[in-house]
């Protein structure tokens, strides 16, 4: 335990000269939700290289290309990420979308299903009201008054209401 707390110590201090290169990636890179852990990145990134160190070149440029290596795969992996949750998104769009037209076809299923309940000349008043024929229109076709006409369709929204509900609540 000993000798691997003074390696940390040993790492912890040959990488505090090079954390502000380690910053200044870590902003350049991600957004700000995401800079901490692109920061933890770059210093696993070093700490596993570290072994590769040798001497060669100055520990800033190593510090700094192992960062920027493990940046640039970190952006990759990153973006792609974002286009898949992206396309998630686009599909759970879509898929809402979907249920979306399947209840309202499925309203519109119970809909004319409560209608073809209803007596004939009943039936043929909602119809020509949902084909916005007007009133007085109506009411020349069935030989009926306006008021007539609008009473009975008041009365047969009120019913399909109900009858639509009600089995909509049993779904």
């Amino acid at each position: 335990m000993g000798a691997e707390r003074q390696t940390d110590e040993a790492f912890t201090e040959w990488l505090a000269p090079h954390l502000a290169a380690l910053r200044r990636i870590s902003r350049a890179f991600a957004q700000p939700a995401d800079q901490h852990d692109l920061m933890q990145e770059l210093m696993l990134a070093v700490w596993n290289a570290r072994s590769r160190f040798q001497d060669r070149s100055a520990a800033a440029t190593f510090v700094y290309r192992v960062a920027h290596n493990a940046a640039l795969t970190w952006k990759r992996s990153e973006t792609r990420r974002r286009r898949r949750g992206e396309a998630i998104e686009a599909e759970m769009a879509l898929r809402l979308q979907q249920d979306g037209a399947e209840a309202e076809a499925g309203l519109l299923e119970r809909l004319y299903a409560a209608i073809r309940t209803l007596p004939p000349v009943e039936r043929s008043l909602i119809l020509l009201s949902l084909d916005g024929v007007a009133y007085a229109e109506i009411a020349r076709l069935h030989g009926l008054s306006e008021t007539n006409v609008g009473a009975r369709l008041t009365r047969i929204r009120a019913r399909l209401s109900t009858l639509v509900k009600d089995d909509g609540d049993g779904v």
